[in-house]
């Protein structure tokens, strides 16, 4: 499975740039997928509805499915948070899957860094990040991108990944 990762500080610009990728690789004809990690907890069901009651009541796993999409929530209740590469098995076979977060894992990254939140780049001591995407010239010995220039960020990571 091609994967590649975005990480930074909050508000660096991650999800932003996520987003444009997504955008950008699916409209040259590749199927993509995403990982997002959260630090905090988060909720995709709301109570009273059918399967946040499911849960309640103590189901480990719930599949909310229509026409459309299905959701497949699984509480963890007291086991451990799974790692990347098993959240990867879940997966369905994509030519790329892209990572938001997960930045002390191996695979290769970009990191995203904006000048106005005063935060210390990762790079430097990081060898997993190949590239810095960020709103601000830099002078590293890695490539660096112009943030909001999407295209040549997806060009890089195409070509990292032996997609073009």
């Amino acid at each position: 499975m091609r994967l590649y990762g975005i990480v930074g500080w909050k508000n660096a610009g991650k999800t932003g740039l996520m987003e444009r990728l997504v955008t950008e690789i699916t409209g040259r004809g590749f199927s993509v997928s995403t990982v997002k990690h959260a630090h905090h907890s988060f909720d995709v069901d709301h109570p009273g509805k059918d399967s946040f009651r499911h849960r309640a009541a103590g189901a480990t796993e719930v599949l909310l499915a229509s026409r459309n999409r299905f959701a497949l929530m699984h509480e963890l209740r007291d086991e451990e948070e799974p790692s990347l590469t098993e959240l990867l098995t879940r997966l369905s076979a994509v030519d790329l899957v892209l990572v938001e977060g997960y930045k002390r894992d191996a695979h290769p990254k970009i990191e995203a860094h904006r000048s106005v939140t005063g935060n210390p780049l990762i790079a430097p001591e990081d060898s997993t990040i190949r590239a810095v995407a960020s709103d601000t010239p830099l002078d590293l010995s890695i490539p660096v991108f112009d943030l909001n220039n999407t295209v040549q960020i997806a060009d890089f990571i195409l070509a990292e990944v032996g997609l073009c």
